[in-house]
């Protein structure tokens, strides 16, 4: 089969929802039978899919199929659409709303193996050589915390927004924010900031540990919107 760029089986596929599909609500055959009338690979098909997905023309159902028109509101939408379509400042609400109960729950939780965890990661922040390890040691905190809590619903929203920040808008801004603040204030003030929340946690100090983590959040916020 030869191969068919993404752009040209996505404009076959809007034709084809025109002439064959044209209600809202009408189900698109299998992805099968559309990759063999379209000529193209399964995964071509499904990055096209993905494109009219984002722009409302169709919406798909794990074990129900693919419908034409925008989703309908009393269905959920896909995740991963939803962190496509955050923005930094979406994220980083989110963040606030969540992290510090986070390290709250963390102090309530911990023992002494996690405490020497986090220092050992504040330590590594404190050595980042570039912009990478900046954010790695970041994102290690960060997910340390929550690994503290005990709590997979807990890890999994952190793993969650750890996700949503390797996306593309969240990378831009934060290159941004990095290249105007340089390393070093990521090695001096966020991780002294990451001492005081793990200080507090160590404590088992949960308003000390949420409020140690605000204003580390604060920070990123307000540095991010700067650019």
């Amino acid at each position: 089969m030869p191969r068919r760029t993404v752009e040209k089986v996505e404009a076959e596929l809007a034709e084809f929802l025109a002439e064959n599909a044209p209600e809202l609500g009408d189900r698109l055959p299998p992805e099968r039978e559309l990759a063999a009338r379209l000529r193209c690979s399964r995964e071509t098909l499904r990055k096209s899919l993905d494109n009219l997905e984002k722009r409302g023309d169709i919406w798909r159902h794990v074990g129900q199929g693919t419908f034409r028109g925008p989703r309908p509101r009393y269905l959920p939408t896909r995740e991963t659409l939803l962190v496509e379509g955050a923005t930094p400042p979406d994220l980083m609400r989110a963040r606030l709303v969540l992290e510090p109960q986070v390290a709250a729950e963390a102090a309530r939780r911990v023992d002494k193996s996690d405490v020497t965890h986090l220092w050992s990661l504040v330590a590594a922040g404190r050595i980042a050589k570039d912009r990478s390890d900046a954010e790695q040691a970041d994102d290690a905190f960060h997910r340390a915390m929550a690994q503290a809590t005990r709590n997979p619903v807990l890890i999994g929203f952190l793993n969650y927004l750890s996700g949503a920040r390797r996306r593309a808008t969240w990378q831009r801004q934060w290159d941004r924010t990095y290249r105007r603040l340089g390393v070093d204030e990521f090695r001096t003030l966020h991780s002294d900031q990451h001492g005081r929340v793990v200080e507090a946690v160590a404590a088992a100090d949960p308003e000390a540990a949420s409020s140690a983590m605000v204003e580390h959040l604060n920070t990123i916020m307000s540095a991010m919107s700067r650019d």
